[in-house]
């Protein structure tokens, strides 16, 4: 199984740059793992926030095949405890599906054709992130995830 993580904008900090590359390297040791950036939506000042989502929808749904699990970031899903979200990942493991994509959406959130796509959602936090600190947050937890699984030290350093 591959998995996927889409955002939306590039990074600005070289700092987070670097940690999420970091992340994503370890990361490959363990599954198929790519981080892909959707380019911001331009002119974003002259559109509605409904305008603004549904843009940035329809290029998140041009890089989602039919085939694709798609689990949406989204702060009214449920949250997991670490090892929870390890067992969450080893059920999909074990699922037989060819990718799992997991998405960050823009600003507002998602549009009402992403919600309708995606097989489900979980939340990191009842907290707002920062979409360039969520990317470090969710990547490592993904590692993370694969080190519980694999009974490494890591979780517990």
């Amino acid at each position: 199984m591959t998995i996927k993580l889409l955002g939306i904008g590039k990074t600005d900090k070289k700092e987070l740059d670097a940690l999420i590359e970091d992340y994503t390297k370890r990361l490959g040791f363990y599954n198929k793992f790519s981080f892909q950036i959707i380019p911001d939506i331009k002119k974003v000042k002259n559109l509605s926030e409904k305008q603004q989502k549904d843009q940035e929808g329809g290029a998140i749904l041009n890089l989602i095949k039919p085939t694709d699990t798609v689990i949406l970031l989204d702060e009214n899903g449920p949250q997991y405890t670490s090892v929870g979200f390890s067992d969450y990942l080893q059920k999909h493991l074990n699922s037989g599906i060819k990718q799992l994509v997991f998405v960050i959406g823009g600003p507002y959130g998602f549009s009402s054709d992403v919600y309708q796509r995606a097989n489900g959602k979980i939340a990191l936090s009842k907290m707002t992130f920062s979409h360039q600190m969520i990317r470090l947050f969710f990547i490592e937890q993904l590692y993370r995830a694969f080190t519980i699984l694999r009974n490494e030290p890591y979780h517990h350093h």
